[in-house]
């Protein structure tokens, strides 16, 4: 599979972008154990264009995260098609328009899904940006608005029509948010539509390597993006990547490896901001890692984490949990 000029290996899983999950720190381990491809967390074009620091400060990328695509957001063309240009000049491999995030706050003002009840506002920003930069432009997007207007199959065309290099559907609609299942039964369609000749990249639901495995069987999409499955589990890429190339799972990723990979995770993001920061930035994946689940009477010690505010306490409550492990085995 080939997006512009990046040439990807066969059954290629990516990162998907989101907002206070995938920054840099998150970005390289995620690469570091296998991911094909990663995104920065979205931008929004119009504090772009007004030059706000934290989302200037969300273009940070490095070489050896490539493949690295940026995402935007936005409802306004000009303003999508001046984020776009500041965007290609730090160089990234891919610039994503993010016509998929269903938060109120992004599609209740008519970005992200929001783009799904204006079909024609999102063809004509997408045409726009494709046309002013060199960078292959890719789209995010979903099913619809909602089941009464599931309008994936004929916009893939139209957004085809417009020049991207690839697309990603999510398989909700804007209405189900993150709920219910994920419907992977039109991405399969448009994956299958003759007139497609853009990569398709099935999203939603990945949460095993066994489910991998079944989006690329059973749909033909040509990749598969990870979302929130990642969460406190940067390895979950390796464990995909091992069982779609007929890998043994690795005896080495036990609870205290990847307990480690976590306290990595922590150190990166506080000397990457600071230590009250770095904290708060890395509570999402330890409250969410899977390693945790079945502990027992681990409530008030997960308490304790969300709570700690210095390093040194975060991490001794973690080797904590890690010896009564130990003991208990």
């Amino acid at each position: 599979m080939t997006i512009g000029n990046i040439q990807f290996n066969d059954l290629p899983v990516f990162l998907a972008p989101m907002e206070d999950v995938t920054d840099i720190g998150f970005r390289l381990l995620c690469k570091r154990f296998g991911a094909s491809m990663v995104y920065t967390e979205f931008v929004s074009a119009e504090a772009l264009v007004r030059s706000i620091k934290s989302t200037v400060a969300k273009l940070t990328i490095r070489d050896e995260e490539r493949p690295v695509g940026i995402q935007i957001y936005g409802r306004d063309v000009e303003a999508m098609v001046e984020a776009a240009r500041i965007v290609e000049q730090v160089h990234p491999d891919v610039i994503d328009l993010n016509f998929g995030c269903p938060v109120k706050k992004v599609a209740g003002k008519g970005a992200g899904a929001g783009m799904l009840r204006n079909i024609p506002l999102m063809l004509d920003i997408t045409r726009e940006v494709v046309k002013a930069v060199r960078v292959p432009v890719t789209v995010k997007t979903r099913l619809g608005w909602d089941k009464e207007n599931l309008v994936i199959t004929d916009l893939a065309e139209q957004l085809q029509d417009c020049g991207i290099s690839a697309l990603t559907i999510h398989g909700r609609t804007r209405s189900q948010m993150y709920t219910g299942e994920a419907d992977w039964t039109l991405i399969g369609e448009v994956k299958r539509n003759p007139r497609i000749h853009i990569p398709v990249i099935g999203n939603g639901d990945i949460t095993t390597p066994e489910q991998a495995r079944q989006a690329f069987e059973w749909y033909g999409v040509d990749a598969i993006m990870v979302g929130r499955a990642t969460f406190g589990r940067p390895w979950i890429f390796k464990e995909i990547r091992d069982y779609l190339d007929g890998r043994d799972p690795d005896p080495a990723m036990d609870f205290s490896w990847k307990l480690d990979i976590l306290e990595e995770q922590l150190r990166i993001n506080v000397e990457r901001i600071d230590e009250y920061r770095g904290i708060l930035h890395t509570r999402r994946h330890l409250a969410a890692s899977p390693i945790f689940k079945g502990i027992p009477n681990f409530r008030q010690t997960r308490i304790a984490i969300l709570r700690a505010e210095k390093m040194d306490e975060l991490l001794s409550i973690l080797e904590e949990v890690r010896q009564q492990l130990g003991k208990s085995s």
